[in-house]
């Protein structure tokens, strides 16, 4: 049950779509999340009233493509089945959106059972 947040510099609804797309697909793909499992937050900045911050760092060169990818999700993955996800989200974020690999940057947070309400004021996970 991941949670996605995606964050798109000068990105229109059809790309942000695109991208969360991209993001759904490769999280079944390389995690096993089932397909209908799919909660995202995804929001556009126009570079003006909201705006995105990147440089190059680990000999990365990023520009105005840039879009954050942050998934939150219960913890037990390899780190194999990461870099599995990584390269996934990078590659079809490319096939789907247009969206350079290099301009794709990804960040998971790992928490447990009873960390998740998934509605009703109910821990949903925990037995």
């Amino acid at each position: 049950m991941p949670l996605v947040r995606i964050d798109g510099l000068g990105t229109d609804p059809a790309r942000l779509d695109a991208l969360g797309r991209a993001v759904r697909d490769a999280l079944v793909e390389a995690l096993g999340v089932p397909p209908d499992d799919c909660f995202q937050i995804l929001t556009g900045h126009d570079g003006t009233t909201g705006t995105l911050r990147y440089g190059d760092y680990l000999g990365v060169h990023r520009d105005a493509g840039i879009v954050y990818v942050a998934v939150t999700l219960r913890a037990g993955r390899t780190t194999e089945q990461k870099r599995t996800l990584y390269r996934r989200i990078a590659d079809l974020a490319r096939d789907y959106a247009g969206t350079e690999p290099r301009n794709v940057f990804v960040t998971l947070t790992e928490n447990g059972p009873a960390d998740w309400s998934l509605g009703n004021g109910e821990a949903q996970y925990v037995s």
